[in-house]
């Protein structure tokens, strides 16, 4: 029933995302093994999108790390154990609190011994900027204590790189990018801490390679350079190309430019969806303080309060003026989305 439960949700959130964004580009897929274990490792942009971008594109029902800030109400706190996320704590959390994380990565080399996935976030939280950050010590912790007390298990270390085209748009468009397998085996050859920082700075270089990462020294005029230049942030290798070469090897494509027929589709889609496009421009979005937030609780909107309005939208039709009106309007919805979002 378990397995049921969360087939069943990745389903629902995969298809959510389909209608949410207008490319989802997987590139490498094949580098992620069907029945080994395997520990996904990530770059860190926009809150918990990312999360459900690797879950439901992986290939594979992985136990998600999370910030343990959020399980803090017992309805959430249920929910997100039921879909396999597990707390992990911080520093900003309480001293105090730091222990309980032995028994979470116990649980995390346990799931792995055992040909499970398990994925988190190395940078420790997210940010906006195409920045990779040092990354934390957590996920070391858990591959070598895997192999300490797992010794024939075969962990595979995953790198991605997850390359946002512009991350707080609607609708955006995204690249996944899977790195080459890491066998983490191969981290036995010395003592833990210089194998230690050893995982930590190949991880780190192989996330920089997987997505458009700028160091943060020139930050602010290379990304100024890019954007004069139309830079194609779903390339990071073109991307890479364009700032080793000083801005001289920059053969960027030109992108869409939305047109109005797009506009007049999402200003029908809105029509229809008047209800939660109120309550999210009005009432939700004023709220948001950080910008990494806007998708994940725009997302939340559309997997919450779309399917309720037009549930409602649709018995009144049917009640009011009968069945070929209330499947007219479904039909209208997803013809307007598809379009305002996919063209």
């Amino acid at each position: 029933m378990r397995k049921i439960w969360l087939i069943s949700v990745r389903s629902y959130i995969k298809l959510a995302l389909f209608f949410y964004y207008r490319r989802i580009v997987v590139k490498n897929i094949e580098h992620v093994p069907k029945k080994q274990p395997v520990l996904f490792v990530s770059n860190h942009n926009n809150a918990l999108i990312d999360a459900l971008l690797i879950v439901t594109q992986s290939g594979r029902l992985s136990y998600f790390l999370t910030r343990a800030s959020v399980f803090k109400k017992p309805f959430v706190n249920w929910l997100l154990r039921s879909l396999n996320m597990l707390p992990v704590y911080r520093v900003r959390d309480g001293w105090s609190s730091i222990s309980n994380n032995n028994a979470i990565f116990e649980s995390c080399s346990l799931c792995l011994s055992q040909n499970e996935a398990v994925a988190l976030f190395p940078e420790g939280n997210h940010h906006m900027n195409r920045t990779v950050r040092p990354l934390s010590k957590g996920f070391t912790r858990i591959v070598f204590e895997t192999l300490e007390h797992y010794p024939t298990c075969d962990l595979k270390i995953i790198p991605i790189g997850l390359n946002f085209e512009q991350l707080d748009a609607f609708a955006d468009s995204v690249l996944l990018y899977f790195g080459t397998p890491i066998s983490a085996n191969t981290y036995l050859q010395h003592d833990v801490l210089v194998e230690t920082k050893r995982l930590k700075k190949d991880v780190w270089k192989a996330i920089t390679k997987l997505t458009t990462h700028i160091p943060a020294a020139d930050y602010d005029e290379t990304m100024q350079k890019l954007k004069s230049m139309d830079a194609n942030f779903l390339n990071p290798d073109a991307v890479h190309a364009c700032v080793e070469s000083d801005f001289t090897n920059c053969g960027f494509s030109k992108k869409e430019q939305p047109t109005s027929l797009k506009a007049f589709f999402k200003f029908l889609m809105i029509v229809l969806l008047i209800g939660p496009y109120a309550i999210w421009k009005f009432v939700a979005e004023p709220k948001i303080k950080e910008v990494e937030f806007v998708a994940t609780f725009r997302f939340g909107m559309v997997i919450t309060l779309v399917p309720i309005w037009m549930l409602f939208v649709t018995l009144v039709l049917i009640l009011t003026l009968g069945l070929p009106a209330g499947l007219a309007y479904i039909f209208a919805t997803f013809s307007m989305a598809l379009l305002a979002v996919k063209l």
